[in-house]
């Protein structure tokens, strides 16, 4: 497996200096995640139950606790060039853990990559016609996972594509459907729905991206500097919360319902439905990236070996592909939904390992500027496990507050208390496994509202 296929993309060392891009071009892929399908679902589901000044302070406070989460975790991997489940080894999770991490992360995102790649496939049927779904699905997922086997590059002309794109017909078709309502009245207008408290709105912003902030590393090292990680945080979440989810939240007003994709794709025909396409491609490409990342890292540690990315991206990728066109994937979303529950308490334990802990923030710093890693690092810690597990708990049995924030904060502090009692210890050594081979050239690039809605999870589950 460690034949040169596609592009390695750095998965299992630094990405040195002279591969990172400008903030612009990171923040484009970010606010292709964030201005994606599922924040305009997010949108006409808050609209529907409040108003619109409460949704926007529940847009408002999602974004700022998910920008928080993004900056500082984003922080560490632009500064390491390091992906999320490779990072974690010396950021609390040691060896062992992080191969834990990277397969939850594999997990997780091939399943939604799966699931997406089914609602495209049911948009082509009704867009294109000619192929059954499952035909679509695999044709759909393939297409995707050729793009990600060419790497950070290929996905970076592709959301330059469709993100102008999809934010054209969509601001097209909602421009469209608001024709003939006076705009002050719907903005003044008392929700259509049940009545939604501001922590549920918010709850649901914050939510909605979670695994998407937690993932931040795996864009972010490709970024130049600290400042870089702001500017694309502040302007992708800001734009994207605001233009796509205030958006939906006028049309729940507009039409006095949530069911905005059916309106939407029933009035503007074809273009409707393409919406739908776009707005998960960007989305899709990031899943079964991440996924590749995590697994790259879960088989090296197994291995005892690099294991080469283009090649498992792949393997994972027709894998996930095949499981879409046969619609096994549907039935595992209850479980992809809990999967994502363990999340939140990683950005906790990672930051305060490398802020405040810095049990082995010095073997970053020492070779952060030969562009190496560590030879070795911790094969388990055992509190971490623990504290992960714990946090995990906390947050999934509370009933009030945020839950995944509640647990990202449990996990900080008690890993920062148990830091400081010198509880945190690793349990072995382990070497790095080699440096992995130069990259090779890159591979060139139900219901719709119902299939729809299956589309706000994934990276941004």
């Amino acid at each position: 497996m460690s034949g040169h296929v596609g592009v390695d993309d750095y998965a299992l060392s630094r990405v040195p200096r002279s591969e990172r891009y400008s903030w612009w071009s990171v923040a484009v892929q970010r606010f292709g995640q964030v201005s994606a399908l599922s924040q305009f679902l997010l949108g006409s589901t808050i609209g529907f139950g409040m108003g619109f000044w409460d949704a926007f302070w529940a847009f408002t406070l999602g974004a700022v606790i998910l920008e928080l989460v993004s900056i500082l975790v984003g922080i560490i991997g632009a500064r390491e060039g390091l992906q999320t489940s490779l990072l974690a080894r010396w950021t609390g999770f040691g060896y062992g853990g992080s191969s834990v991490l990277g397969v939850a992360i594999g997990i997780s995102l091939i399943g939604w990559f799966g699931v997406q790649s089914g609602v495209s496939a049911e948009g082509l049927v009704s867009l294109v016609g000619v192929l059954p779904g499952w035909a679509w699905s695999l044709v759909f997922g393939l297409a995707v996972t050729l793009v990600v086997m060419g790497g950070f590059g290929s996905m970076k002309w592709v959301a330059y594509v469709t993100v102008p794109a999809f934010l054209l017909l969509v601001g097209w078709s909602i421009i469209r459907e608001l024709l003939g309502h006076d705009l002050g009245a719907l903005v003044a207008s008392a929700p259509p729905g049940p009545q939604m408290s501001l922590l549920t709105g918010t709850t649901l912003v914050a939510g909605g991206f979670i695994v998407g902030a937690v993932i931040t590393p795996d864009m972010t090292r490709f970024n130049r500097s600290d400042a870089d990680v702001v500017k694309q945080t502040v302007v992708g979440f800001t734009i994207g919360e605001y233009l796509i989810g205030m958006s939906g939240v006028l049309l729940a007003h507009a039409i006095r319902s949530d069911s905005i994709i059916t309106i939407v794709t029933s009035s503007v025909g074809w273009v409707g439905t393409l919406i739908i396409i776009l707005g998960t491609i960007k989305i899709n490409d990031w899943n079964l990236y991440s996924s590749s990342l995590g697994a790259v890292n879960f088989l090296g540690v197994v291995l005892r070996r690099p294991v080469n990315r283009g090649l498992l991206t792949l393997i994972i990728g027709v894998i996930g592909s095949v499981l879409a066109a046969g619609g096994i994937l549907q039935r595992f979303t209850e479980f992809l939904i809990l999967l994502g529950v363990a999340f939140p308490p990683i950005v906790g334990i990672m930051v305060a390992e490398y802020f405040v802990v810095k049990l082995w923030r010095g073997e970053l710093d020492r070779t952060r500027e030969a562009g190496t890693l560590p030879e070795t690092s911790p094969t388990w810690v055992p509190a971490t496990l623990v504290i992960w597990v714990v946090s995990a708990v906390i947050g999934k049995v509370l009933t009030w507050g945020l839950p995944s924030i509640t647990s990202l904060v449990v996990a900080f502090v008690l890993y920062v208390v148990a830091g400081k009692m010198g509880l945190v210890r690793g349990v072995g050594t382990s070497h790095t496994e080699s440096r992995p081979a130069p990259t090779a050239t890159p591979v060139p690039a139900a219901s719709l509202e119902a299939s729809a809605r299956r589309a706000t999870t994934g990276v941004e589950g």
